[in-house]
């Protein structure tokens, strides 16, 4: 959605791995916005954008405007198989439905073979993961790991918002995911999730959303580890005036 940073720059990079012509998209979507302020304030910067793609190596950009991508649009109810019943979905109705729709659209346009997503949206990499699989996309859905500041903080557009002492709270949230791996498979997870939680209640500032240990193929919450040998643990929160993400794998 533009504001780019090293985490979508690493995307431009890997994608040249795999085909000899790559494009990129940048829409800010307001159907996946529930909160009309978050859709005003998400920061734009469209031609710094383009000089930073064009640095990385994209030969393409597709920046259609909201009157083009619409036209003639009417959005569809996709069967997201539960995706969007519990993390974000139920924190924010609607906002993968919004998602799927932009998401098929701009494949209609651009038509890759391969797409890059990166892992730190991780329900929203499942969303469209499913949907492909499920409506016979022509396209190769690739997800890249996520990529982190030196103090943890995943990098998103978002952490332009945050003031200085709101970006020292940040980090607070990958502390907590890393307190819920320092126990997994080892104590339970109501334990493990205590530990995190205890984390980001002491960074005083930082409102928890939530902190889930999930399936790591379903994102369904999990209530004990037995019959799995990794899992996926979420996290969000409200830093300042900003809703922050980030997710990591736990193996056994």
């Amino acid at each position: 959605m533009g504001a780019l940073h090293e985490g979508h720059l690493a995307l431009v990079h890997a994608a040249r791995a795999h085909a000899d012509a790559v494009a990129a998209t940048i829409f800010v979507n307001p159907l996946q916005f529930n909160n009309p302020d978050d859709l005003a304030h998400y920061p734009r910067q469209p031609e710094e954008d383009l000089r930073l793609l064009r640095e990385a190596g994209a030969g393409m950009v597709l920046m259609p405007l909201r009157e083009e991508i619409f036209s003639a649009f009417t959005p569809r109810q996709y069967d997201l198989g539960g995706l969007d019943a519990v993390l974000e979905g139920a924190s924010r109705p609607g906002h993968f439905q919004g998602v799927a729709n932009v998401v098929e659209r701009l494949f209609h346009y651009v038509r890759p073979d391969v797409a890059l997503f990166g892992e730190k949206d991780r329900q929203q990499l499942a969303v469209i993961r499913h949907l492909a699989d499920r409506l016979h996309w022509p396209v190769r859905i690739v997800g890249h790991p996520v990529v982190r500041a030196p103090d943890g903080l995943a990098l998103s557009s978002r952490n332009m918002r945050l003031s200085p002492a709101e970006r020292q709270l940040a980090p607070a949230l990958f502390r907590a995911l890393c307190a819920v791996r320092d126990g997994a498979f080892r104590l339970s997870v109501q334990e493990c999730i205590a530990a995190g939680m205890a984390v980001l209640q002491q960074a005083r500032g930082i409102e928890p959303d939530y902190l889930v240990v999930a399936h790591p193929g379903t994102l369904q919450p999990l209530h004990a580890w037995e019959g799995l040998h990794e899992a996926a643990v979420l996290v969000a929160a409200q830093v300042g005036p900003v809703r922050l993400i980030d997710n990591i794998t736990v193996h056994r």
